[in-house]
């Protein structure tokens, strides 16, 4: 899930450009309102740090000259490069487990019950960073559902960061990253690669579950179906109250009748929409069914 970076606040390297309140503010105000980052000033430094570096890649001489810049139509297409430099991908293989365990054993009953009753079943990894998360969700499926791809079971898969979700696509990740598998989803989802013993890749039958794309969460949705389970974790936190509230309200929306809402450690439902919600376990909710 693509995340603020959490550089600690008292790195402060050697400045090489001046950077001013105003143009903190600029980048602040950019950030938010096409990104949903929520830039407090005490990232003030974080922020010079991590985009110092596109200054040098750009050889321009000051943030002054950069701010101008991507307030053009022509600075459009540095917007990325900005949300890459202004977040990281902090993530890994079953981060928070459970999870995964409430999707094998309380979820999946329900969901195969309704695929072999001809239902299509939908799942969205809604800030899915480099696809650990979608993939995991996949071979939680498999595992417990070994005739999912007879059926119309999918995982969404989607991230504001195109240039991450290049490496979700390509599912192919470092061995250190082996220790976060449990065995016993190994034999399910990992495949050694010929030509790099240093990393493997995801089996095609998970890969086969899983569509990625590119979405900004804060701005309109294309999808027209609802999700059966959805997967929002470490992202919203990092979202001023107003929009995480707004955000919980569009994924209850978004979630078929007792549909499930999975969300991060350090966040909290809040708004209108936490009382459609009931819990079922460790930031684990489910919408209230009020057609039952």
């Amino acid at each position: 899930m693509t995340q603020l970076s959490a550089l600690p606040l008292d790195v402060s390297p050697p400045q090489a450009y001046a950077f001013s309140d105003a143009d903190f503010t600029m980048i602040a105000e950019l950030a938010n309102r096409k990104f949903g980052l929520h830039l407090q000033t005490s990232k003030k430094a974080l922020v010079y740090s991590r985009l110092a570096r596109r200054l040098r890649a750009l050889q321009m001489d000051s943030f002054n000259t950069y701010c101008a810049f991507i307030q053009t139509s022509k600075g459009e297409t540095e917007h990325p490069h900005l949300l890459s430099a202004l977040t990281t991908n902090v993530t890994h293989f079953f981060r928070e487990m459970h999870h995964f365990d409430a999707l094998r054993h309380k979820i999946m009953p329900e969901l195969i019950e309704k695929a072999q009753a001809g239902r299509s079943i939908r799942l969205w990894s809604s800030a899915c960073s480099s696809g650990q998360e979608a993939y995991c969700m996949a071979a939680t499926i498999l595992d417990a559902f070994p005739d999912a791809q007879r059926h119309d079971i999918k995982v969404l898969a989607t991230d504001v960061d195109a240039a991450i979700l290049g490496q979700a696509r390509a599912a192919r990740y470092p061995n250190e990253q082996l220790n976060a598998i449990p065995p016993v989803f190994r034999d399910i989802m990992v495949s050694k690669i010929a030509d790099s013993p240093d990393h493997f890749t995801v089996q095609q039958n998970v890969r086969a579950i899983v569509t990625f794309g590119q979405l900004n969460l804060i701005e309109a949705w294309p999808m027209k179906r609802k999700f059966d389970v959805i997967f929002c974790r470490n992202a919203a936190i990092y979202f001023d109250k107003d929009t995480q509230s707004n955000l919980w309200a569009r994924f209850e929306q978004a979630l078929t009748p007792g549909g499930y809402l999975m969300i991060g450690h350090s966040e909290r439902l809040s708004g209108p929409a936490a009382q459609h919600f009931k819990s079922t376990g460790i930031t684990t909710y489910q919408k209230i069914n009020t057609t039952a």
